[in-house]
């Protein structure tokens, strides 16, 4: 992973195509091992292809295997579907730290998420009881997070440029016949590590009303 620093209180991490298993291993270790003086940290990555089901998710949700594997997760949610060409932000925080809330950070992700597709002239927009962004009738971005010991980790995925197939295969976030959509869809053609840097614009911003009350040391 390469790195980078955005203020002395948040760490970026751009890992490129890293495998799940590993890579939630890692948020694991990460958020077991933090203390009041580690940094926050983002993570922006793509992962080959994997159905990810959620702590209280239900297996029928997958309709047709397709030789894709299936991994039962600790965040919350359905199933929903990673693939190459969608990009994935992992969001480790230390909300205590932040006076973060979870229904705030769940806020702030789908606000920064539609700011930024707001930047491609695409009118996204939130679903009552539906956590994620939409394009109409169309999810565009999911959202996913496990909360241990007032630290987050898991994050949100935005469809780039992929194959969407694979969600024809599931019941999108628990969803019967949720359609998905992607940047590609409406013209817009960034690659996922230039629309990482465009989202993480965004998030940063959104973070700075939650500034971290002790500044991290070192």
């Amino acid at each position: 992973m390469s790195d980078r620093a955005s203020g002395a209180d948040l760490v970026v991490r751009r890992a490129g195509l890293r495998d799940y298993v590993p890579t939630w291993e890692a948020m694991q270790r990460f958020t077991a091992g933090r203390d009041a003086h580690t940094p926050d940290e983002i993570w922006l990555l793509q992962h080959p292809p994997v159905y990810t089901l959620g702590q209280a998710g239900k297996p029928e949700h997958l309709l047709r295997e397709r030789g894709i594997p299936l991994v039962r997760i600790d965040r919350g949610g359905q199933i929903t579907y990673h693939g190459p060409g969608q990009l994935v932000a992992y969001l480790l925080l230390d909300l205590n730290r932040r006076s973060l809330k979870v229904r705030e950070l769940v806020g702030l992700m789908e606000q920064a998420l539609i700011d930024c597709l707001s930047g491609y002239r695409i009118d996204a927009a939130r679903r009552a009881g539906a956590p994620g962004v939409y394009v109409g009738d169309a999810k565009i971005a999911a959202l996913g997070l496990r909360v241990r010991r007032g630290c987050s980790y898991h994050g949100l995925s935005l469809n780039v440029d992929m194959d969407l197939g694979p969600f024809a295969d599931i019941n999108p976030c628990g969803y019967e016949g949720l359609k998905t959509a992607q940047l590609a869809d409406f013209s817009v053609q960034r690659s996922v590590e230039a629309a990482g840097e465009d989202l993480l614009g965004h998030l940063v911003r959104q973070l700075e009303a939650f500034p971290v009350r002790h500044p991290v040391s070192g």
